[in-house]
């Protein structure tokens, strides 16, 4: 299926490993000129080499750190500068782990100043180029809590539910302009991430990680935890020109852990 992205720019936020370099990959090999936005702008950088470069995909790096404004306010103007873009995909990491009970107010203020401000000023930022043009494509990554809340995630559950109602809210106000906001919901795709949780669970459960491992796994149906390239072959399928009628929509990628319809 070709989904149209030659020569389309696209910038991937949290490109330097994980979801977000799987997901700028992606996007590359289907011809997009990828901007990898993090703080380690050579593991971005290096991706390029990992393109199949038939159609004529790239993958450059711009440096980001999401939790200090001045390099948020220096990576939207050197967007901005360079054409804007015609798809952006949200991504920022996840707080630590913390029970709601005890958690400080502070610590969500901290987080929403680093996981879902800079998301909501850099979509602001590209989003008139995409109205002007008539085609734009905003995809936000986001966890399996705002479905299901996880255990001991407390604040990553109750932040990512805000970029859910403000996705939809915006898919809304510019749909008409052949601009799609969408949510990509991933359960446990395996990325350090995973592997960071799964290492907190075994030390405070004083097991093995292979036995939390063991355990979690068996909570999925799928029998096993999601590859990256599994969740960004979607992603890059919600940002082409196929995908014009997905409009406000969840998409889980879960491999049927999440038990509600």
């Amino acid at each position: 299926m070709k989904l149209g992205l030659e020569g389309k720019r696209a910038v991937v936020l949290g490109a330097s490993k994980g979801l977000g370099a799987a997901t700028a990959i992606a996007l590359a090999n289907e011809g997009a000129h990828v901007i990898g936005g993090a703080r380690s702008v050579d593991a971005i950088a290096a991706l390029d080499g990992k393109v199949d470069k038939t159609l004529g995909g790239t993958i450059s790096a711009l440096s980001l750190d999401l939790a200090d404004t001045a390099s948020v306010d220096a990576f939207v103007a050197a967007l901005l500068k360079d054409g804007g873009a015609d798809i952006l995909i949200n991504n920022s990491g996840g707080p630590p782990p913390g029970e709601a009970a005890s958690l400080p107010v502070s610590d969500y203020t901290k987080a929403f100043g680093t996981m879902i401000a800079p998301l909501m000023s850099i979509t602001q930022a590209l989003l008139p180029g995409m109205r002007a043009r008539k085609w734009g494509r905003i995809i936000t990554l986001t966890s399996s809590g705002v479905e299901s809340p996880i255990p001991r995630l407390a604040i990553s559950n109750a932040l990512r539910q805000s970029l859910v109602g403000w996705s939809k809210t915006l898919a809304a106000e510019v749909a008409a302009d052949n601009v799609t906001v969408n949510v990509v919901v991933q359960g446990r795709i395996h990325t350090e991430r995973i592997d960071e949780l799964d290492a907190a669970n075994a030390k405070r459960l004083q097991k093995s990680v292979e036995e939390v491992r063991t355990q979690s796994i068996a909570t999925i149906p799928a029998g096993r935890y999601g590859r990256p390239e599994e969740l960004a072959d979607v992603v890059a399928f919600l940002a082409s020109e196929r995908a014009s009628y997905i409009v406000g929509s969840l998409v889980r990628i879960d491999g049927g852990m999440i038990r509600s319809i």
